[in-house]
């Protein structure tokens, strides 16, 4: 039997040793196996990526329960010791509700009472009252996160208090920003603001007023 001739290599130029060819093949087997690791890979994250999909569509996420009313005017009762004056509790049509009602003190040194009102049509209004505020706190107040502060655009007489008005509907992403008004109602500077259309903050604005 015909002996096989050592394999040439045109890198050396030569006959390969059998250390080189050992040396070769074992490379060659090494790269195979590590390319093979890499598709395996591959294929393991795009399945494991399609069941995880297929998990966020089937599985039924429920809708965050809204916030339960709450009773503002006995709150307000409640509160008006430590804001030591009273507190606005305006009576309003059927249909309103509030959401919060809460009493803090800001790093500014204000007393704010604050209620969040849903509307008839399902639009909110903050009602704001400073306690003994001053202008620095109406300008906090009128001014939204990363936004100048809004500008009056006009002003309305309601219930003998006269209301300064700032509508920002036309603005980009206004959101409880859209509309404002505020006054001073005796010790207090109030602003309101919020999503809901003029006349429902006249609403809002004239039972503050008879509240006097």
């Amino acid at each position: 039997m015909a002996t096989k001739e050592p394999r040439v290599v045109a890198d050396l130029g030569r006959p390969e040793t059998p250390e080189e060819t050992a040396a070769r093949k074992a490379e060659t087997s090494r790269t195979h196996r590590a390319s093979q690791t890499v598709v395996n890979l591959a294929w393991s994250l795009g399945v494991s990526v399609a069941v995880m999909l297929v998990l966020v569509l089937v599985v039924v996420r429920p809708d965050l329960p809204d916030r339960e009313p709450v009773d503002y005017t006995i709150l307000a009762e409640q509160y008006e010791s430590q804001a030591g004056q009273p507190l606005l509790s305006p009576e309003l049509p059927q249909g309103w509700y509030a959401n919060k009602a809460e009493l803090e003190t800001g790093t500014d040194g204000v007393t704010t009472w604050a209620v969040g009102f849903i509307t008839p049509s399902n639009q909110y209004i903050s009602l704001n009252q400073g306690v003994e505020a001053n202008p620095t706190w109406l300008g906090n107040q009128l001014t939204p996160t990363d936004r100048p502060a809004l500008e009056g655009t006009g002003g309305e007489q309601l219930d003998d208090v006269a209301w300064t008005v700032y509508d920002n509907r036309t603005a980009d992403d206004a959101g409880n920003y859209a509309y404002a008004m505020s006054a001073e109602l005796d010790e207090s500077i109030v602003v309101l603001r919020g999503t809901a259309d003029a006349n429902e903050f006249r609403t809002l604005a004239t039972a503050l007023g008879a509240q006097r």
